[in-house]
């Protein structure tokens, strides 16, 4: 599967649905009109988190705008262990398409599917064994080095941070980038600029243990502004409106990156965020459903791999930073861009989809 182009995320309609309720009956009994129905689940993030669940119930409202007769709804995830309540909950309500929403939800998902083989599922951050789940999984460590190169150019203090919600693959794989462009930086340029947050060679480093208390991320990152950091990249959905909202407040103080969907048009906090390391849910969302509902059969090798060539991954615009950012760095980040897309250049983590 190729996603042709960028999203340009909108402001976030949410749409209310109600968590439970049956699929609509086929009100066109007899005429062929069929509903198609894709619910959703999220993880503990919720709907509203500004970042990977909103970014794939985005996509859904997309399929639905595509295909009007594709009927969606989702469910929001309160605790783990609502996990497999949930996901059991829409293959008892014949759901024709179950997409679950994120990396924490792999194990239940392989549960669930492995137990009802002919029942459609896709997920969002994650790869299981069985082959009726649909993965859609990002290289956001390509983008993620092009955030960490621009930090490195954009540092006033010498010392730019990350920190994660948890330590899995989803998350960490932005700080690797992160880390590896920052360190592309500091050779090309002879310069020494210091990443707090995250040792990429050690594996380990800062971490709510939350993807929701934006008190935690708050706390984080004023520890990591502590050492001396002045830009910083919470990987950690709305725990990160802590950051963002605290550098906003600071008045200049520091500054943030934000990730997974552009935070500008996400947040109300655009006037501290450079820029997004962007991955393009709403699309591979979007085209998974749209092709199911029309009758294609998602493979899920190799499933889709959203990354620098094919739009998939990516930086959203600077916005309030376009003036600010240096002509010559942007150029040498779209340089690094294409460099990375051709293969030139290459990104490496341990949390790359395999």
């Amino acid at each position: 599967m190729r996603i042709a182009s960028v999203f340009a995320m909108g402001g976030l309609v949410l749409s209310a649905a109600a968590c439970g309720e049956a699929p609509e009956e086929n009100n066109n009994a007899g005429s062929g009109d069929k509903k198609y129905s894709a619910c959703m689940v999220t993880d503990v993030g919720g709907i509203d988190d500004k970042s990977f669940n909103a970014s794939a119930w985005k996509g859904l409202e997309e399929a639905k705008k595509a295909n009007d007769k594709i009927d969606i709804k989702y469910v929001a995830s309160k605790a783990e262990a609502d996990y497999e309540v949930n996901l059991t909950q829409y293959v008892n309500q014949k759901c024709d398409f179950i997409l679950a929403v994120g990396g924490l939800m792999g194990t239940a998902t392989s549960k669930i599917a492995k137990a009802n083989p002919n029942q459609q599922f896709g997920i969002v951050d994650a790869k299981v064994e069985e082959t009726n789940v649909f993965p859609m999984q990002f290289d956001t460590a390509q983008a993620g080095f092009l955030a960490g190169y621009l930090a490195a150019g954009m540092t006033k203090s010498g010392t730019v941070g990350t920190y994660g919600a948890v330590k899995i693959p989803p998350v960490t794989i932005f700080m690797d980038g992160y880390a590896d462009g920052v360190a592309h930086y500091n050779k090309t340029k002879s310069k020494t600029v210091k990443l707090v947050g995250w040792d990429k060679a050690a594996q380990n480093g800062s971490f709510t243990n939350d993807f929701v208390k934006q008190d935690e991320g708050k706390k984080v990152s004023d520890a990591l502004v502590a050492q001396g950091a002045d830009i910083v990249m919470p990987v950690a959905g709305g725990a990160g409106l802590g950051t963002t909202g605290a550098a906003k407040a600071s008045g200049g103080k520091y500054n943030t990156i934000w990730v997974d969907v552009d935070g500008c048009e996400s947040t109300q906090d655009c006037a501290a965020i450079i820029t997004t390391v962007e991955k393009n849910i709403p699309d591979a969302v979007k085209e998974a459903v749209v092709k199911a509902a029309g009758g294609e059969k998602l493979s899920a090798t190799p499933g889709y791999l959203g990354n620098l060539s094919n739009n998939g991954v990516g930086l959203a615009p600077y916005h309030e930073f376009d003036g600010k950012v240096p002509a010559e760095l942007k150029a040498e980040i779209d340089k690094l861009k294409a460099d990375i897309a051709a293969g030139t250049v290459t990104v490496t983590s341990a949390a790359q989809p395999k």
